[in-house]
């Protein structure tokens, strides 16, 4: 720059000033001889560390013993012992001491052995364990046995301590195990896991705490200066309590609430509560009624409303709750909710959780789940999950019209206490994820209650999370419950419906006849049915298929006849869409001529319409299209048009494309140089969504070699 911005004097030179804010590297030079190279590092996924707080552990000096130094090597270790009786807080408690030996990471997961939703299945932990490692999702394989494969070829290399938490059975552990290598699993578990031990696996069981130990917790929790005074009836509490650590915990919680009142007024009555109390499991009856003893004693000296609350959380089947969700079971107002959750957890019946979430321990469930049984009439019961369904497909909708606007849901007409708003797509498509767990879980109940339309309306409400984040394995059980539900409902248009899904879900997963099996069964339906434009998407679909086998005049058979059905019925935004399909299809032909003319149809239209992404896409194929006929004015002016909407609406994987084609375009003029910095940039940003690489490692690597 000559002179100075401003300044009303002469010019002073040259300056070098930077005059907007920037992100990024920066490059400033008044004169560039040669080329200039940038370069970014790419970043290393970080090493997981994944252990929980431990809790509060008292004198288990014993069985930490046993479990050893965690010199890598150890193998496998499986703590068993009785619900409640501190397992969780033993093996996180050692395991934090050893993270020194194992720098390669820490791998935890709770398998809900002993959740009302049903234990993680062996296929979803690896899953996460994969992706922890620095696998993305697209590079991780379906099946079981591929994902298991790939988990001990990454162990191998690792020095890993995993901890598996709540293990239901060996056979739910064994696919988890790294096999060799310098890595130590721990798990936990009510079972001993026989099938652990046979394979060498050492086990630890834990017993009721000494009363030493059981003293030394009510010490810790209430403070000497309350327990010694009255040492006889503390050391009465501890065996009242089967000097169980849950138990101890929740009846300490009930006298650091109440200041007031001694130990020997809680001796009492417990001791009265026993008497009438029944056992929850023939395991281990001797430890469990006392549990129960502690817990309903807590249950009973709250206020009735909050009582109330606790009942019907039992009837949620899935992991975790919020505040309108338990106001939806027990038709209460939000705060209402709200302040009896917070009360629960101060009370040790709720472990309370980050955004104000919550979950049973659950033994502590069952105990809920036993008492609404027993309070609530059977309609009361069914009617609360019904208000819980209803209202996660309002939250579930509100998600899904957050994230794609442009989908033709219908409003289900539930009326529902406060839904949740989402401030934009990022926020509900978190909520979508973090809820999966609790959708699946209330889709399964739903259909096994007969609340079929409930069911399938959950699933179909769904559809962008698995658009836009995956969970390719876990959505085609998902989309078959919708299924069922539909089925079940006699419903042929939701049939017609979750039939396309499915076939979407297992086009995703390769399996293509499968695919098509579903969709032809779907065009079916609609066929008799009677609606053209489904008649037409389902045809669309089918042509995506043949697509996917390499079949160009099979796809461009299916697309024309779609366009044919779309135009007919006024479908524009759908016409322009198979467009694009059929420009694809053009392309790959080398048919420039014939490309370009379908998808400048197909640009007018998107490009003045409510779908800015898919505009931008119709102009990126648009320019490829004109690449292939040799005009490269035509070419880069409408794929930096895409790009320019792609990067206002924030779309990464559309932004990241425009750049692939870019670089095409550059290659192709000789420009090396610059289709390599165009290449990386595209990468780089496909690599922070997790999207694959594949091709445009390619390109680096031809360019590299002088291709």
């Amino acid at each position: 720059m000559i002179g100075h911005p401003g300044s009303s004097g002469p010019p002073r030179g040259h300056v070098n000033e930077l005059g907007a804010s920037v992100s990024g590297p920066v490059v400033q030079a008044r004169d560039i001889l040669g080329d200039v190279h940038l370069h970014q590092r790419q970043v290393a996924p970080p090493v997981p560390r994944q252990l929980p707080g431990p809790g509060l552990l008292v004198n288990r000096t014993g069985p930490l013993a046993a479990l050893g130094d965690g010199v890598p090597g150890n193998g496998v270790v499986v703590v068993s012992g009785p619900a409640g009786i501190g397992k969780t807080a033993m093996a996180l408690h050692w395991a934090q001491s050893q993270i020194e030996y194992f720098p390669d990471g820490q791998l935890y997961l709770d398998l809900q052995g002993h959740s009302a939703a049903g234990p993680v299945r062996p296929v979803e932990v690896l899953g996460q364990f994969i992706r922890a490692l620095g696998i993305p999702q697209h590079a991780v394989p379906v099946e079981l046995a591929e994902r298991a494969t790939l988990f001990r070829s990454m162990a191998a290399e690792r020095r890993l301590l995993i901890v598996l938490d709540d293990a239901l059975s060996a056979a739910q552990v064994s696919p988890l195990l790294p096999g060799t290598g310098d890595s130590v699993v721990v798990v936990t578990s009510r079972w001993r896991l026989a099938g652990l031990m046979m394979r060498g696996a050492r086990g630890v069981q834990l017993d009721p705490l000494s009363p030493d130990a059981a003293l030394e917790l009510l010490d810790t929790t209430l403070g000497p200066e309350r327990t010694r005074p009255e040492r006889d009836m503390a050391e009465e509490l501890v065996e009242q309590c089967g000097r169980s650590p849950l138990a101890l915990s929740i009846a300490a919680a009930r006298l650091v609430t109440r200041p007031r009142w001694s130990l020997a007024r809680l001796v009492r009555a417990l001791a009265q509560e026993r008497r009438r109390l029944t056992v929850l499991s023939a395991q281990d009856a001797g430890n469990e009624i006392t549990i129960r003893a502690t817990l309903m004693l807590s249950y009973q000296n709250l206020p009735e409303p909050t009582r109330r609350l606790y009942r019907f959380l039992g009837l949620h089947p899935g992991g975790t709750f919020d505040g309108p969700m338990a106001a939806s079971l027990a038709d209460v107002p939000v705060d209402a909710a709200e302040e009896a959750l917070d009360l629960l957890a101060e009370v040790n019946l709720l472990d309370d959780l980050p955004d104000s979430r919550y979950r049973f321990q659950s033994l502590v469930r069952l105990h809920a789940l036993e008492l609404v049984e027993e309070h609530e009439p059977e309609a009361e019961r069914r009617e609360a999950t019904r208000r819980l369904t209803e209202w996660m497909v309002a939250a579930t909708l509100a998600a899904s019209r957050a994230v794609a606007p442009y989908r033709r849901l219908t409003d289900p007409g539930f009326d529902v206490l406060d839904p949740p708003e989402f401030d934009g797509v990022a926020d509900a498509l978190d909520w979508l994820d973090a809820e999966f767990g609790n959708l699946r879980a209330l889709a399964r109940h739903a259909l096994d209650t007969g609340l079929h339309r409930h069911a399938w309306l959950l699933v179909d409400v769904s559809w962008p999370l698995f658009l836009h984040r995956g969970h390719h394995v876990e959505r085609l059980d998902y989309d078959r419950i919708g299924l069922a539900a539909a089925r079940a409902a006699g419903d042929a248009t939701a049939e017609a419906k979750m039939l396309n899904r499915t076939g979407l879900a297992l086009r995703q997963l390769g399996r293509l006849d499968e695919a098509a099996d579903d969709f032809t069964a779907a065009l079916d339906l609609w066929r008799r049915l009677d609606v053209p434009a489904r008649i037409a998407s389902t045809r669309r679909r089918l042509g995506l298929l043949e697509l996917d086998r390499g079949d160009l005049d099979a796809a461009a058979s299916q697309f024309r006849a779609a366009l044919e059905m779309f135009r007919e019925v006024g479908e524009e935004r759908r016409t322009a869409l198979t467009l694009c399909d059929l420009g694809v299809v053009l392309i790959r032909s080398g048919r420039a001529a014939e490309a370009v003319a379908v998808l400048d149809d197909a640009v007018r239209f998107l490009t003045s319409g409510p779908d800015p992404y898919n505009g931008a896409r119709a102009l990126v194929l648009l320019g490829q299209a004109h690449a292939l006929g040799a005009d490269p004015a035509a070419a880069t002016d409408a794929v930096e048009r895409g790009l320019a909407t792609m990067r206002e609406i924030g779309s990464a994987i559309g932004e990241a494309d425009a750049l692939h084609v870019l670089g095409d375009l550059a290659r192709t003029a000789g420009r090396a140089d610059e289709a390599r910095h165009l290449y990386t940039t595209a990468r780089g940003i496909l690599a922070d969504t997790g999207a694959p690489t594949r091709i445009l490692d390619e390109r680096l690597a031809e360019l590299d070699a002088g291709r």
